[in-house]
Order: C-alpha cells, then sequence, then structure tokens
C-alpha cells in the first residue's frame, strides 16, 4: 500500500471513498445521538502518559496471552457483522491479515463468509463470536460448527439481544446484499473497485445462514428471520448452559457494570470483555475506557478483563493495558483497513497499531509490555 498512509485515520478515509455508502455507514455510526460513540474516543485522548527519559529501550517485546492463547501483541480483531460487505471476502482477508501479524480474528455469527469458508483460507485456529437466538437448535449448530472447525475460543455476545437503533442503517435500507433502489444504484456505479470484487466471489450474504435454517435462502428470507431471532430472554442460566456445551475458553462480551463483572465471573468463563457495542447499543453509557478501572478493580484477579470501544491507535491500546486490560479488540480500525486496500489494508491497520504501541511503550520508559501497569499514566488533571 501506499507507503504515506500511516494513521487509522488515512485509512478511514480511503475506505469511505471505496466502500458503499450503507456499508461504511453501518461501521461507522452508533445509535440513537451517539453520544456514547463519541465518548469511546474521547475520554481515550484525555489520557496523558508520562514521557522518560535515560532509560533503555532496546530489545523490546509486545508478546502477551489473551485466553491463554500467545499473540504477537495485545490486540485481537472483533466479531463484526457483515465484514465481507466492506470487501468481497471480507472475513477471509482480515483472518489472513491477522494470522500473518500473530494476533486472533474473530469471527461474527453475522458474518459474509461462513465458519468453513474461513477455516479453508487459514492455518491457525481463530475465534468464533455467538449471538443468542431463539432457535436453540441453531445455536447448538454454531457452537459444534465452530468446534469442528477448530475454533479456539467462542465469544458470547450479551449486548444485543434487543437491537439499539442506528438511524443511518434505517435511512441506507441496509442489507446484505444491497437492494438495488436508484439510489443504491448511484452510489454503487461511484466505487466500480467494490463492484468488480462482489462481482467475483459467491459470498454475498450471510453464510452461517443460509442452508443451515431451513427456508432461509434470500435476502428477503434472511432479514425476516434474524429480525425475529436475537431472544431477548438471554440470561445467566443460558450463559451456564453455552459454557457446559463448549469446551474451550469462553469470553462473555458487552459487561459495563461491576454487578454484571462479578456474574460473569460465577459462569467459569476465562475471560470477559468491558464493551458498549462500540456505541452501538445503549446510548448514554460511559465509554469503555471510563468504566474499565471499575471492573479491573472488582473482578480482575479473578478472570482476564479484555476491552473494546474507542481503540484507534497503538497509543489507545497501551492506555488500556495501563488501565489493567490485557487485551483489546479493535473492530472499526480494521473494517477501515479491509474497506481501504483488502486483506493488505487489514495488514497495514496492524502495522501502523504494532508501531505506535511499541515506540509509545519505549517512550514511558519500558522494554516489555507486561511490565506496563498504571504508572506509565499521569494523574488526572495531573
Amino acid at each position: 500500500m501506499d507507503p504515506t498512509i500511516t494513521t487509522i485515520e488515512d485509512l478511514r478515509r480511503i475506505a469511505k471513498r471505496r466502500v458503499p455508502r450503507m456499508f461504511y455507514d453501518y461501521a461507522d455510526s452508533g445509535s440513537w445521538t451517539e453520544g456514547t460513540y463519541r465518548a469511546n474516543e474521547a475520554d481515550f485522548a484525555a489520557i496523558q502518559f508520562r514521557q522518560r527519559v535515560a532509560v533503555d529501550m532496546t530489545d523490546r517485546s509486545l508478546a502477551t496471552t489473551m485466553a491463554g492463547q500467545r499473540v504477537a501483541m495485545p490486540v485481537a480483531l472483533a466479531p463484526t457483522g457483515m465484514t465481507g460487505m466492506q470487501h468481497a471476502d471480507g472475513e477471509i482477508l482480515a483472518a489472513r491479515a491477522a494470522e500473518a501479524a500473530g494476533v486472533p480474528f474473530t469471527l461474527s455469527t453475522m458474518s459474509i463468509c461462513s465458519i468453513e469458508d474461513v477455516a479453508e483460507a487459514v492455518s491457525s485456529p481463530f475465534w468464533f463470536q455467538l449471538y443468542f437466538m431463539r432457535d436453540r437448535a441453531f445455536n447448538d449448530r454454531l457452537i459444534d460448527r465452530a468446534a469442528a472447525a477448530g475454533c479456539s475460543a467462542l465469544v458470547l455476545t450479551l449486548d444485543l439481544q434487543i437491537l439499539g437503533q442506528r438511524h443511518k442503517d434505517i435511512r441506507n435500507g441496509l442489507s446484505a446484499p444491497p437492494r438495488l433502489t436508484p439510489s443504491t444504484v448511484i452510489d454503487l456505479l461511484t466505487k466500480p473497485r467494490w463492484c468488480l470484487g462482489m462481482a467475483r466471489t459467491q459470498r454475498r450474504t450471510f453464510r452461517n445462514i443460509v442452508g443451515h435454517v431451513e427456508g432461509v435462502g434470500d435476502t428477503r428470507s434472511i432479514s425476516a428471520w434474524t429480525s425475529q431471532q436475537f431472544d431477548p430472554r438471554l440470561d445467566w442460566d443460558d450463559v451456564a448452559r453455552i459454557r457446559d456445551r463448549w469446551k474451550g475458553p469462553l469470553i462473555l462480551k458487552g459487561i459495563l457494570d461491576a454487578e454484571d463483572a462479578e456474574k460473569a465471573v460465577a459462569t467459569g468463563a476465562e475471560s470477559l470483555i468491558v464493551s458498549n457495542h462500540g456505541g452501538r447499543q445503549l446510548d448514554g453509557a460511559p465509554s469503555s475506557i471510563a468504566i474499565l478501572p471499575e471492573i479491573v478493580e472488582s473482578v480482575g484477579s479473578r478472570i482476564e478483563v479484555l476491552m473494546d470501544g474507542g481503540i484507534r491507535s497503538g497509543q489507545d491500546v497501551l492506555k488500556a493495558i495501563a488501565l489493567g486490560a490485557k487485551g483489546v479488540f479493535i473492530g472499526r480500525p480494521f473494517l477501515y483497513g479491509l474497506g481501504a486496500g483488502g486483506e493488505a489494508g487489514v495488514a497495514r491497520c496492524l502495522e501502523i497499531i504494532r508501531k505506535e504501541l511499541d515506540m509509545t511503550m519505549a517512550l514511558c520508559g519500558h522494554r516489555n509490555l507486561l511490565d506496563v501497569d498504571r504508572s506509565i499514566l499521569r494523574p488526572p488533571h495531573g
């Protein structure tokens, strides 16, 4: 890719030009007023580092573990729905880039490429994210398919049983594949690179669902099925049943309160993710980074605490680690990279984050990520 692409913001601007509006907006928006979406980034920006000098900065290491898996840096690609609509075969390309970078990739239930598609494309295990559906047999089949594909961790999302309203998705008539209306046709005509990629692949709809649910085979039937399937009755007993069925590491995503963190510990899950779903669910909730220290203080000695939301740089990763996270998930940054340049774009995203993380850690006086703690940060208003 162009060597002058040096920030996640550079990738975002290119993706905005290349990705059809409905899919770019899907990735780059929050619910309702988008207040929590904005707070996720703003609260990171308010945290300051302590610069240290005259310290040995050689032989640095970012290696650590997440969910018991060795990683080259404490970053995983988050599960994001319709990743394959940002770029043709998007989940496969992102998984390949993550594998090359030595970090985990997490496949969403609502992916365009299926579990089996991704398993055929990579040699390292990836993680699978589960939405809890009313169709319990479908849930069980998804878990069993993930196990058969060699997925090494299951990420159970807890905060999307009722879908937060995202105004842009409604206005754009979001669907996969896009419905051809006058406005979408005009938009697609300005995105020839995207259209050519889609013309070359058969993966254009939700392949974890199509062929795996009776009577679901086209855009209309998928939309009708999914709109009825997210189960608002999900409770901690359901989490326990999933814990019993899945034999590998279980990660609980969507924890934003210390009481819920305690309940997560009680399930026996290996990890939890402090997350407000990227500001896409409960607008008016606190930012993930603001609530992270509270969760770490409450349960961090008994369960691995991870986080997502608002991370746009390696510096943000380091701030989260300093405040007690053992690792982070990135969603929008890698989607921007994917939309901007496919697999190479995701690779550039991870390269940008790794370089920023490494250099910032050194300038804060550390050589090993495992030694980083809150002492690298200045006190608030200090």
